[in-house]
């Protein structure tokens, strides 16, 4: 059989869903690559305006009609609500899921001058960065990785910050100029991983994916981050960004055991952060999400979300 595999059209997804594409061929299925356009690939409007599930919704749609088999997605653009249709099959192994910095003359983010005109559309990237203190510019904008960085080269911006884990699968790591501390700046939960889906009939198909595909360890560390969102309540136009580590420890009998580090940050409307961290078993990923999106909540976070946030992802 011949696995039709739905992508996005743009260069970054296209590659995504080949990474997929390839590890199947290489277990000894047939795939193809189908190009479906979405709503947030038609329009040019910033993110948090289109509405939640616009990168995903077309290609939800085409798996549920049958007109692909397996949809790809970028992770952190999936809703945090799930789809009753589909079935979650495989979380493959994490790219990097720090933000880049694409910096004129090779500058690092403490060597860009005061007013240095820094390009992102991310409310997550523009609280943390303004939260730096370093007098940046920033520039909102929106486009793919060559629109972006391009407004680097022609020297109308100074520089952009964008998801290393897109220019590590483009091929195009090396002009990140900086990889951006966790410490300076939270990436958006389940940047640098992708989700594989399938119809939620398709058994088999299912636990193919999953044998081929799957990483735990990814899988775990999103579903902390995420659960961090789903409590918020946070949508796209939300300054939120969390990350989650799986550490060794030792249990009480001093046996090694995988724990999950998951770090939070939400910017506040006056322009502060609130930070907050936990760590936890594995097998409560969710439970360790929610419990510290609560201590975010009781710090006050819910103050520095929209209103009808919805079930989007902060990008």
């Amino acid at each position: 059989m011949r696995w039709r595999i739905g992508t996005r059209p743009s260069a970054l997804a296209m590659a995504q869903a080949g990474i997929v594409a390839d590890r199947l061929r290489a277990a000894g299925h047939e795939c193809e690559l189908v190009e479906i356009s979405t709503s947030g690939d038609r329009s040019s409007a910033p993110v948090a305006q289109l509405g939640v599930g616009v990168f995903v919704s077309a290609l939800r749609d085409a798996l549920a009609r049958g007109e692909i088999d397996i949809a790809v997605h970028s992770y952190k653009d999936l809703p945090t609500a799930p789809d009753p249709r589909l079935w979650l099959a495989a979380v493959p192994a994490r790219e990097d899921p720090r933000d880049a910095l694409v910096a004129r003359d090779g500058m690092v983010l403490g060597e860009l001058p005061t007013g240095a005109r820094i390009g992102t559309g991310s409310p997550r990237r523009i609280a943390q960065l303004d939260a730096l203190g370093l007098g940046l510019d920033v520039v909102a904008i929106r486009g793919n990785v060559d629109t972006r960085v391009g407004k680097v080269r022609s020297g109308e911006l100074d520089g952009v910050v964008v998801a290393a884990a897109g220019l590590s699968r483009l091929g195009r790591l090396a002009e990140a100029t900086e990889l951006l501390d966790p410490l300076q700046m939270l990436p958006a939960p389940a940047q640098g991983a992708l989700a594989v889906e399938c119809r939620a009939q398709d058994i088999e198909l299912g636990k193919t994916l999953a044998a081929v595909l799957e990483d735990p360890f990814t899988r775990a560390a999103v579903a902390a981050e995420r659960a961090v969102l789903a409590t918020l309540e946070a949508g796209c136009s939300a300054p939120v960004g969390a990350l989650a580590d799986v550490v060794s420890d030792l249990d009480d009998d001093g046996k090694v055991v995988d724990r999950l580090s998951l770090r939070a940050v939400v910017g506040m409307i006056d322009g502060a952060l609130l930070r907050a961290s936990v760590t936890g078993d594995m097998d409560d990923a969710e439970k360790l999400g929610a419990a510290l999106a609560a201590e975010l909540l009781d710090m006050g976070g819910l103050d520095a979300l929209p209103r009808n946030a919805g079930s989007g992802v902060p990008r």
